[in-house]
């Protein structure tokens, strides 16, 4: 499913608040890169959004989903968030 607007800027609000990177949140859009260029995005930092990905989004997240297509970029997780939510 492919995700709005709505979903991504959501999504960053996620990122942002859980890896504390609050100083970066104006720079984030759907294009931007994930796993491998944000330093705070370590595998700690993978299961702490996952988590916080389903709290916010009342959604499962199964250790299969966790791939790096999925984290690949914002707008590539907010699409996985979307499709999660149908």
């Amino acid at each position: 499913m492919q995700s709005t607007q709505q979903d991504v800027s959501a999504v960053i609000e996620v990122l942002v608040s859980t890896l504390g990177i609050e100083d970066q949140a104006a720079s984030l859009e759907a294009s931007t890169p994930l796993f491998g260029e944000l330093p705070e995005l370590d595998s700690l930092g993978v299961v702490e959004l996952t988590v916080a990905l389903e709290g916010r989004f009342d959604i499962q997240i199964d250790d299969e989903d966790i791939t790096g297509d999925v984290f690949e970029t914002v707008g590539s997780l907010a699409d996985f968030v979307a499709s999660k939510q149908t």
